[in-house]
């Protein structure tokens, strides 16, 4: 698959270390050029780099950007796949915020009608996915959408990569999704290893 990552930050590097570890075509769009290059340049692969705007010829499209910027970003990508990995918190008082829409994911689709947008990595740290594993369990990512061709695009990146893909249903799951999201960022908080874990299915 070829895969678009907009965004240079921390998950950007995360995701785009799976997508690489995963042997998939990266091209990473920055509001920068340069910040692009340099991220492209350190997770290598072969991985290409633009600038925020350009076309996303990419089976999927992950939007890797505070929730505040990701409704206004999925208009410019419309008719594509997208993936919300936003959490919708203020982190000036750490708190959750309530879209109205239910959920940020939901959000995203209402401003991108034509785009099939999937919830997925919402639950998993940055660091974590940079080394694709927490105490060398792979992660699990929960993923939630209505259009099952887009999910599988997702789950097959997660598999690819070395994690485990966990179907959590329709779009409007990510509402639970987000919500497990914010309670991760809560329970580390304080801890002897912050955004150091993960959640995880066992049967």
């Amino acid at each position: 698959m070829d895969v678009t990552i907009i965004g240079t930050g921390n998950m950007a590097r995360g995701i785009g270390a799976r997508v690489v570890a995963g042997g998939h075509g990266l091209t990473v769009l920055g509001r920068e050029r340069a910040e692009a290059e340099a991220l492209a340049a350190e997770l290598g692969g072969g991985a290409r780099a633009g600038e925020v705007g350009e076309p996303a010829e990419s089976d999927l499209v992950v939007l890797a950007v505070p929730y505040e910027a990701a409704a206004d970003l999925a208009r410019r990508y419309d008719g594509a796949t997208i993936v919300d990995i936003t959490n919708p918190v203020d982190f000036s008082s750490f708190e959750p915020i309530h879209p109205g829409a239910g959920s940020a994911a939901e959000e995203i689709q209402a401003a991108a009608p034509g785009a099939r947008v999937v919830k997925a990595f919402n639950t998993t740290f940055a660091g974590t996915l940079a080394e694709g594993a927490v105490a060398g369990q792979p992660l699990d990512v929960l993923i939630a959408g209505d259009d099952e061709e887009a999910k599988g695009r997702v789950a097959r990146l997660a598999r690819d990569g070395g994690m485990t893909p966990r179907d959590a249903g329709p779009l409007r799951r990510a509402r639970e999704l987000e919500a497990a999201g914010y309670l991760h960022m809560a329970l580390t908080q304080g801890t002897e290893a912050p955004f150091g874990t993960a959640l995880r299915v066992v049967a």
